[in-house]
């Protein structure tokens, strides 16, 4: 896998494709955002919205999948859903195989964005 040149503000072809997977309101977008910020190329996967248990891998098929989850409660809080928890448990149902098969698991209750994305930052240094 090639290495990740975080100095570089445009993603490229050689970096690897960082997949971002997880349930409504656990940050996947900000997250997201934050590394194109950083020039990492990333996939955002709705996997959530599926009943296709693998099509993480059969649509995207990063290199690295991240896996960003939270609890109902905090859903709720962040974005005012109006969805019942057994909804958000039936996401969690659809996001099984990629909470499985996830290189790294972020639960983003307790954090803020910048401490995602440095949890996030850090693992993919160390590949």
């Amino acid at each position: 896998m090639p290495m990740i040149n975080f100095e570089e503000k445009h993603p490229n072809q050689n970096q690897p494709l960082i997949g971002i997977v997880g349930v409504c309101a656990s940050g996947k977008s900000t997250l997201i955002s934050g590394l194109n910020e950083l020039g990492m190329r990333t996939r955002h996967i709705a996997q959530e919205h599926s009943y296709v248990k693998d099509m993480w891998k059969r649509i995207t098929n990063p290199d690295v999948l991240i896996f960003l989850d939270a609890s109902y409660e905090v859903t709720i809080h962040r974005r005012q859903l109006d969805w019942t928890r057994a909804e958000w448990e039936e996401q969690q149902r659809r996001l099984l195989h990629a909470r499985q098969n996830a290189d790294l698991y972020v639960n983003t209750d307790n954090l803020g964005i910048s401490e995602v994305i440095n949890q996030v930052v850090r693992y993919l240094s160390q590949l």
